[in-house]
């Protein structure tokens, strides 16, 4: 992941801190530091001004563009897979979604699984399921709710008859299988002719909602919350607006070994998402902006001195000669940090190590 820039110009200041007495005597004479508002003889070996304008909080992370809700299938009866779909091909409801012994598993919508086989006299959240499909594709003659009934049975024995299968008026996992709604196919797990086993996986699905997924220190964290608007820059070079839609709640190591700070995952919806091409798992860059700071004072983070009585300083230039003056800090984004304090305005020379 890239480092947030806020983050590095922390790590700056802690650099400026551990070298306390050189820094503070930069262009000095060798006589220690100056109390606030003396002056010294020597000059910094460079200056900036000091700038007025908005600051942003912001932060760049490698991502992957994926597809939502990945889950597995299962073989819900046991026989020989005899067709599995196209990989990157869609699958919506009443469609064959594989087929064991030639006997096809069609995909119906619903959140539970279907895990028995439904007659007359059941009950239960899949039967409702079962019904409400069954209405949807034109199948009615009951009303749906828990109640397997034998109008529910004579409904299942026309969609059985539609399809040409044996009309029992029953439907079990060897039948259907749920999902909660249309499907893509990501990846096929059990290979045309190898046993189907109950429980095995046989193909891997996702939603066919575009996705980036990526990873953010935890200190990090409160810049990208559920809500946060961002900027995807996609393959092909052009970006995508999107919205940080999920934000994981377990912090875990990062994938990258040499990053060794803990990390949570997000995930990001595209606003247009109908806009976004490119391939399953491709890399993508995702910007954050957080917290904006308006018409403040900065000065770059290499301008600061840590003041051996605590606190941080800058260098002012005026003319030949120079003084330290004790400032406040604020926000640290871009390579500058907001200050305030000390005298300064718009345009006051500070000095910094040689450019």
């Amino acid at each position: 992941m890239r480092r947030r820039r806020a983050v590095a110009a922390v790590a700056a200041v802690l650099a400026v801190t551990a070298g306390t007495i050189a820094v503070t005597q930069m262009g000095g004479d060798g006589g220690g530091t100056a109390p606030d508002g003396a002056k010294n003889t020597g000059l910094p070996p460079a200056t900036a001004p000091v700038e007025r304008g908005d600051l942003q909080d912001s932060a760049q992370a490698d991502g992957t563009l994926g597809y939502d809700r990945q889950r597995k299938v299962n073989a819900g009866a046991a026989g020989t897979l005899t067709w599995t779909p196209r990989t990157g091909s869609t699958v919506r409801r009443n469609e064959r979604l594989y087929e064991v012994d030639g006997h096809p598993v069609r995909l119906l919508y619903g959140s539970g699984p279907m895990y028995r086989t439904l007659k007359p006299g059941d009950k239960g959240r899949d039967v409702e399921q079962l019904e409400r499909n069954l209405a949807a594709l034109g199948y009615t003659g009951f009303t749906p709710d828990t109640e397997y009934t034998e109008l529910t049975a004579a409904a299942v024995k026309r969609w059985q008859k539609a399809h040409g299968e044996k009309q029992t008026g029953k439907v079990g996992p060897g039948d259907i299988a749920f999902a909660p709604g249309k499907v893509r196919i990501k990846s096929v797990e059990t290979p045309v002719g190898d046993p189907a086993r109950p429980g095995a996986p046989v193909l891997t699905t996702t939603g066919d909602e575009r996705i980036v997924t990526f990873e953010l220190d935890v200190a990090e964290s409160a810049l990208a919350k559920a809500g946060t608007k961002v900027t995807v820059e996609l393959p092909d070079g052009t970006s995508a607006p999107g919205t940080v839609s999920s934000v994981g709640r377990t912090a875990k190591p990062g994938k990258d070994p040499q990053d060794d700070g803990p990390k949570v995952t997000l995930t990001v919806s595209f606003d247009r998402p109908e806009k976004v091409g490119g391939f399953d798992q491709s890399p993508v860059t995702v910007n954050l902006t957080g917290e904006t700071r308006e018409d403040v004072l900065t000065v770059p983070v290499n301008a600061l001195l840590a003041l051996p009585g605590g606190g941080f300083g800058v260098e002012v230039v005026t003319g030949g000669s120079v003084r330290e003056v004790k400032v406040e800090l604020g926000m640290f984004a871009e390579g500058r940090v907001e200050v305030s304090g000390g005298g300064l305005r718009e345009g006051t020379k500070v000095g910094v190590p040689k450019i």
